[in-house]
């Protein structure tokens, strides 16, 4: 078999198999890559900067497409009313959170909140490696700038120290600080105090910024793309079956021929109810 696939046709036809193989392999790769790419590019339009008051109301359901919207809001700081959120990563540092408690200006007051008449939305101001290098937030009137983002889940028990939140927790900060607040809370992009930026993106310091980007979409899976990948892997196993195949067929008929003439003559088969004939051989007469 082998002494056949060596003969020059078939080693030129198993280059040719490779040859095809390979377009075929790469013609799947490129259906596998499409049948994962996401619907849609990041949407540019959440990098527009839009007021708070005009994106998310205060009560009510956070929708999808305001995730990652990046929003102003002009107010005021809380000292007293800021937690850190510990197990926060950044560049493959564990530290925390430094979130503080903003009241919105124009934001309207919830129903039934006349303990906390003033609206109010946490926010995340950058992150520390220690606990005890954390700043209070900004004094007086703040204009605060950006992402928005959606309330996450708290964790199961509570904080392990005081002062401390386990998530940014909407839900969880309100019964901390007493207040009514929107559902979700904001990626502080800058703070501006009088016309200067006092957030942890322009002041160097132990404070540093969180640099929260838009987030992809989620990738969705094409299971027509899919089926097109897998079916350019079967062709290309294909064509070295058929190359096998067909050296295959040659080599079962190099065997025919092999015997074919070696075969020895024989006597042909007597036919049923013939009877053979005694050979006669002449003899010369002596006179």
């Amino acid at each position: 078999m082998w002494k056949t696939a060596l003969k020059p046709r078939w080693i030129a036809g198993f280059i040719f198999a490779i040859a095809v193989s390979g377009v075929f392999v790469l013609l799947s790769q490129w259906q596998f890559g499409r049948s994962t790419s996401p619907e849609m590019p990041v949407n540019p339009d959440t990098e527009k900067v839009q007021p708070l008051t005009d994106t998310l109301q205060p009560g009510e359901f956070f929708h999808g497409s305001d995730a990652d919207q990046m929003v102003s809001a002009t107010g005021t700081y809380d000292p007293a009313k800021q937690v850190l959120v510990p197990g926060r990563l950044h560049d493959g540092k564990t530290g925390y959170w430094v979130v503080s408690a903003f009241a919105v200006d124009g934001a309207p007051a919830l129903t039934g909140s006349a303990a906390s008449p003033r609206t109010w939305i946490p926010v995340a101001r950058g992150w520390v490696a220690d606990s005890a290098e954390a700043t209070a937030p900004p004094s007086g009137s703040v204009q605060v700038t950006g992402r928005l983002l959606p309330s996450e889940a708290p964790l199961a028990g509570k904080a392990a120290n005081p002062g401390e939140a386990t998530a940014v927790s909407v839900a969880e900060l309100i019964n901390d600080w007493e207040i009514s607040s929107y559902p979700g809370f904001v990626a502080a992009t800058a703070e501006v105090v009088g016309g200067t930026d006092v957030s942890a993106a322009a002041v160097p310091g132990d404070l540093l910024p969180l640099e929260i980007g838009p987030q992809p979409p989620a990738q969705q899976i094409n299971w027509l793309n899919l089926f097109y990948s897998l079916e350019w892997v079967v062709f290309a196993g294909f064509a070295f079956f058929i190359w096998w195949r067909l050296v295959k067929d040659d080599y079962h008929r190099d065997l025919e021929d092999a015997l074919d003439g070696h075969a020895e003559p024989h006597e042909p088969e007597q036919q049923p109810g013939t009877t053979r004939q005694p050979e006669h051989t002449e003899q010369k007469v002596q006179p």
